[in-house]
């Protein structure tokens, strides 16, 4: 299903992990970005589910647009929300580019695990040697446990920031 908050959880954890080397909005923004193209299949009933988008090539292409979209999107979201939890409101373009990098990338990972209609390595071999490598509900798993480590890694590391 397309925006699934699954690919979240993973994204989360790396937030906590690299902090403000990090944007989980961008990474957010790469996940809608990689399943527009899905939805629009949904919508028309036409075309192939996980198609080009689903593909590294594909991720590759889509991770430019997700960086250089995805940064302003982003910096504009945390003025709006006054969200700031990096201390600074501009993100660099290398924070930008490295998530969505991770963004586009761990989707297609995560959808080739559980997404029979995947060619993660189109046009050059068209099997997904990763399809079934673990079951769906064990993945769903991992990305919700990500997820919940990563929130309270994230918000240990600013209570002990805090405090010193």
């Amino acid at each position: 299903m397309p925006f699934t908050p699954f690919h979240m959880g993973p994204g989360i954890l790396i937030k906590s992990l690299l902090q403000g080397s990090f944007s989980l909005m961008v990474f957010g923004w790469a996940q809608i970005v990689m399943d527009i193209q899905p939805l629009i299949v949904l919508l028309s009933g036409e075309g192939h589910l996980h198609g080009f988008s689903h593909t590294y090539v594909g991720a590759s292409l889509l991770t430019v647009f997700a960086g250089l979209s995805g940064k302003y999107l982003s910096e504009l979201g945390l003025k709006v929300l006054k969200l700031d939890f990096t201390s600074a409101i501009n993100i660099s373009w290398i924070v930008a580019f490295v998530s969505a990098f991770i963004g586009c990338f761990s989707h297609v990972v995560i959808d080739s695990v559980m997404h029979s209609d995947m060619r993660p390595f189109y046009p050059f071999i068209s099997n997904n040697d990763l399809l079934g490598i673990i079951s769906v509900s064990t993945l769903h798993k991992i990305c919700l446990y990500s997820g919940l480590v990563g929130a309270i890694v994230f918000y240990g590391v600013s209570y002990v920031k805090q405090k010193t």
